[in-house]
């Protein structure tokens, strides 16, 4: 019997289905991308493997790992299902709207982006804009994306920096009008419900979001009456804005809020932050109009 030349390839409908499977590392989680049961998902993994005469997944307790080997075609497939997308894209645009994706940090995207997107869209009717707000980091090639605004260290070298960030006490106007509980000094913060992210290192006084701006002030050891902690940056501000405490602002995330008197700083002591914003965009994306549109246009945005 004749063997199978070793560049024959086995159905695309499995490599795309493998292609899946990798990025989430779970079939389960492909099987819903892929619309099918996730015993299918599992027995076309086994079809691949029965086919490439080959183990693609290390098969533990509640998680799938990549072997050799099925790192090696993953990397392969991921690259040629985004040629494949970039070119079908290519082809579809001069008979249809444009359609740009970009993925952000929740934070940015509620508090900076979206009120200026309106802009945009009115200047390029065009385009349709799809917008990811999560805190992961999303992989631009395999998953579909033209850009992301990433919230980075200072100092990073990948992509382009939009702006970098100062970060002060911010809170409502009640608050500083509140008699009963003067915030008219930083150490004033004692008496009052500290805003914060829930992080994995909060300790049980300082929250660790406070940590650098108290610790600049010579306010390590300040314990606060109370802290309110939330899933995303948005929240918190969203909670200084009700009166609920005083949220750590971030500008120039927060400059609309300030402008318009529903935020103010009780006291003017701000620092730099440790981190940035950044622009990154696909090289595969890099030359569509709607990519470069976009992208001058946010430049302009950040600089004025």
């Amino acid at each position: 019997m004749q063997d199978k030349p070793l560049d024959r390839l086995p159905p695309l409908q499995l490599l795309a289905a493998f292609e899946a499977a990798a990025r989430h590392l779970s079939f389960t989680q492909a099987a819903e991308e892929r619309f099918v049961t996730q015993s299918a998902m599992s027995r076309q993994m086994r079809a691949l493997e029965e086919a490439l005469g080959v183990t693609l997944f290390e098969r533990r307790h509640r998680a799938l790992a990549l072997t050799e080997d099925g790192q090696r075609l993953h990397a392969a497939c991921a690259a040629a299902l985004n040629t494949l997308r970039v070119a079908v894209r290519t082809v579809r645009e001069p008979h249809q709207r444009q359609l740009l994706a970009l993925t952000t940090t929740p934070g940015f995207a509620s508090l900076w982006l979206i009120p200026r997107l309106t802009a945009f869209t009115r200047a390029h009717p065009g385009i349709d804009v799809r917008l990811d707000a999560g805190l992961g980091n999303r992989n631009l090639a395999s998953e579909g994306f033209d850009l992301a605004i990433r919230y980075s260290p200072v100092g990073t070298a990948l992509g382009t920096q939009l702006f970098a960030e100062s970060m002060l006490p911010v809170c409502s106007p009640r608050l500083v009008d509140e008699l009963a509980l003067p915030l008219r000094e930083p150490a004033d913060l004692a008496r009052h419900t500290l805003l914060h992210l829930a992080m994995d290192d909060d300790s049980a006084g300082m929250p660790a979001e406070w940590e650098p701006w108290l610790s600049a002030w010579g306010l390590a050891d300040l314990r606060p009456v109370a802290r309110l902690s939330f899933s995303s940056y948005s929240e918190a501000i969203a909670a200084a804005v009700a009166g609920q405490g005083v949220a750590l602002g971030r500008r120039p995330l927060v400059d609309a809020l300030l402008a318009s008197g529903q935020l103010v700083t009780p006291f003017d002591a701000g620092i730099a932050s440790a981190r940035a914003y950044r622009l990154i965009v696909d090289p595969a994306a890099k030359s569509r109009p709607a990519v470069k549109a976009f992208e001058q246009w946010l430049l302009t945005q950040c600089a004025g």
